[in-house]
């Protein structure tokens, strides 16, 4: 079982509507996507200074990619990424392969270069950590 986890920052000036039509997209991915077992959007408690969070349960690597090239998450990552000072995506799993880590960074480097939409949009973050985030040029981090 994989859990992907995303928290987010929102920008100076979001409205309470933009925020309400974003997490409303969240929502939507978690009742919309086939594979997605479970999920919660809600407020960050955490540290790191993150407004909102979801998380999405997914039974494996085939399902996470299935996950992210869905219409619904595609819709979210489109309109919900202009309003995000700070995005974080992560994975907690049970899968006990020692590749897991690259496989994820394999499957998000695969869905930014089918989408160079999203690609831009994820550059331009002005702060964005975690495996969906863009490799700074010649790191070879994902």
């Amino acid at each position: 079982m994989i859990y992907h986890g995303n928290r987010f920052k929102l920008k100076a000036g979001v409205t309470q509507e933009q925020i309400e039509e974003a997490l409303e997209l969240m929502h939507t991915q978690g009742r919309e996507i086939p594979v997605v077992k479970s999920y919660l959007v809600g407020r960050e408690f955490g540290s790191g200074g993150f407004d909102w969070g979801a998380v999405f349960a997914l039974e494996d690597l085939d399902a996470y990619w299935d996950y992210l090239t869905h219409p619904a998450h595609t819709r979210t990552e489109r309109e919900g990424m202009r309003l995000l000072e700070r995005f974080e995506a992560y994975d907690i799993t049970d899968d006990d392969d020692p590749d897991f880590a690259a496989k994820v960074a394999a499957l998000q480097q695969r869905h930014r270069d089918t989408d160079p939409v999203l690609k831009d949009l994820l550059a331009e973050l002005p702060v964005n950590t975690g495996v969906s985030a863009v490799p700074a040029a010649g790191s070879g981090a994902a």
